[in-house]
């Protein structure tokens, strides 16, 4: 069968090779398409801005956050409306086409900072600079990990962003790497070398966007999330942005409407800042992946803040909304750039006449063990590892899925010795955390530190045990990782846990597609990065039977 398209960047692409008639996320061949004609766009551009900054040029602000937010626009699950990606690029040749006149010296630009057309030929360019217009496998490979790495960073430089958080050093990195990736001078060895200052900036990312959300919210607390309902109409908000939520909290006030979270926007409840407002009800559901029964047992309006989002059913996607980068066709769109005020009274004035949500499920869960909260407990763990009370910490962290092959995180948990602890952060939490795993001491065997970006947290955490008990090597402590990845926000993770020196990761449940053997093989024999097994033969190679 001719391929339509061609997209390898998700765990769940086509038979672990890539989808070439239709993506397993519902990304039709002209998004896929349009998508890989804004990412080669934008990459363009970054050539400029990196020339420019050589020329003691400065780059504003707004062409950094253009730039940021295109590379979220084609993050899996985000945009799936062709039109308001063809906007972006037509705004992206716009905002090149100026900067390109400031630029002096134009002889080595690559082609795609050169390049302008109009929307009818669109479709006829993006065949041509798709992710196979890279013969080399390896060069292709690297540059691919490469790309989702700066996706993925530039996705919590985003959210750092809407906070009013500016990095220009990160940003002058991500438009240079990205700009790189059109480079044919570049060899495999200085791909690598790129592949890993990816990981440092993802490290001072994901940082970046720690600092903004605790100086905005507080540091995240223990605390006991209800999942159950209340009798008032709802709105049901999912994604990562805080700032959205935090927009939302204040416009229902005191209208009768109750909020509650979804899946990786489960952790607001664990900043202070958010438990003002008693209209704050709790979490509703599970994982991105099943939001099909979810959203419509909802019954009230739905705000997709990022991705992940699955193909709406006809039964409510008149009540689904989007805002920033997300978008899906026939969906309303709430606007608002980086500092403006958005306006969220359609989805309060639609939930007032919404029945009440139906109920799922009673109870609580527990998170917030985010860095400063761990840390404040450090003694108590220190002396529980020290007793001998706990023996292990297993990173469990990363994304959830649709995949049945991710029960094995299910299982995993299940089978763990009681005395290990479960580390973790993003949406594959919820393959364990209602599980009634105990503590150990009154230390919870899941500690939750957020969402994705927050496996900053983990980091942090890792380096403070081994300067607490005087390690040489981080990975001397008794911590395992087993981590279980999704998309391109997991892509700058594993890369960033990679700089920080953390060797012997294991990934699941299948290892990247966009991996060549020759680029899998490095990241065996030089970081241990290795896939997973059974339940049974893990517990017996990571030394827990």
């Amino acid at each position: 069968m001719e391929p339509k398209m061609f997209c390898y960047q998700c765990q769940e692409t086509a038979g672990c090779t890539g989808c070439t008639q239709i993506g397993v996320c519902g990304k039709t061949p002209q998004v896929a398409a349009m998508q890989d004609l804004l990412v080669w766009n934008t990459k363009g551009l970054a050539a400029v801005t990196t020339q420019l900054r050589k020329e003691q040029f400065p780059v504003s602000k707004e062409v950094n956050h253009l730039i940021t937010h295109n590379l979220f626009t084609t993050i899996t699950n985000v945009n799936f409306d062709k039109e308001t990606i063809i906007a972006q690029i037509e705004k992206t040749l716009h905002q090149k086409k100026e900067l390109l006149s400031k630029v002096k010296n134009q002889e080595f630009l690559p082609k795609a900072a050169l390049w302008f057309g109009e929307p009818s030929c669109f479709p006829d360019k993006a065949v041509s600079v798709g992710v196979l217009s890279t013969e080399n496998e390896d060069i292709r490979s690297l540059r691919e990990l490469i790309t989702y790495g700066l996706k993925g960073l530039s996705a919590y430089t985003e959210h750092a962003n809407a906070l009013l958080q500016e990095d220009e050093e990160t940003d002058a990195f991500l438009q240079r790497a990205l700009a790189a990736t059109l480079n044919d001078a570049l060899t495999v060895d200085e791909l690598i070398a790129l592949t890993l200052e990816t990981g440092k900036y993802g490290v001072q990312g994901m940082a970046l966007l720690d600092k903004a959300n605790t100086e905005a919210y507080g540091n995240p607390e223990i605390t006991r999330v209800n999942i159950g309902t209340g009798k008032n109409p709802g709105i049901l908000i999912s994604g990562h942005d805080l700032k959205d939520l935090e927009m939302l909290l204040e416009q229902t006030q005191g209208t009768g409407v109750d909020v509650y979270t979804h899946s990786e926007m489960l952790p607001a409840h664990y900043y202070p800042a958010f438990k003002k407002y008693d209209h704050f009800k709790g979490n509703y559901g599970n994982a991105w992946w099943r939001q099909k029964e979810e959203f419509e047992s909802f019954h009230g309006p739905v705000l997709m803040t990022t991705n992940c989002i699955v193909p709406p059913k006809d039964s409510y996607k008149d009540r689904l909304y989007t805002t920033g980068a997300a978008a899906y066709p026939g969906c309303k769109h709430i606007p608002g750039d980086i500092g403006e005020i958005k306006d969220f009274s359609p989805l309060i004035t639609q939930a007032k006449i919404c029945e009440p949500q139906t109920e799922l499920e009673q109870g609580e869960i527990i998170g917030g063990f985010a860095h400063a909260q761990v840390l404040a407990l450090a003694d108590k763990i220190i002396e529980a590892v020290q007793s001998g009370a706990i023996k292990k910490f297993v990173v469990m962290a990363g994304c959830d899925g649709r995949a049945k092959a991710r029960n094995y995180y299910t299982d995993f948990a299940k089978a763990l010795p009681k005395d290990t602890v479960i580390l973790t952060a993003g949406c594959a939490k919820y393959k364990y955390n209602k599980l009634k795993l105990g503590d150990i001491g009154g230390i919870p065997r899941v500690l939750d530190a957020g969402q994705c970006n927050d496996s900053y947290s983990l980091a942090v955490i890792a380096l403070k045990l081994k300067e607490v008990f005087g390690l040489e090597d981080i990975n001397e402590l008794p911590i395992i990782y087993n981590i279980s990845w999704y998309e391109q926000k997991a892509v700058i993770v594993l890369l960033a846990l990679l700089h920080l020196g953390i060797k012997n990761i294991h990934l699941g449940p299948t290892l990247p597609a966009f991996l060549s053997p020759n680029v899998a093989k490095v990241l065996v024999e030089h970081f241990g990065i290795a896939g997973i097994d059974t339940v049974e033969k893990d517990m017996e190679l990571f030394g827990l039977v």
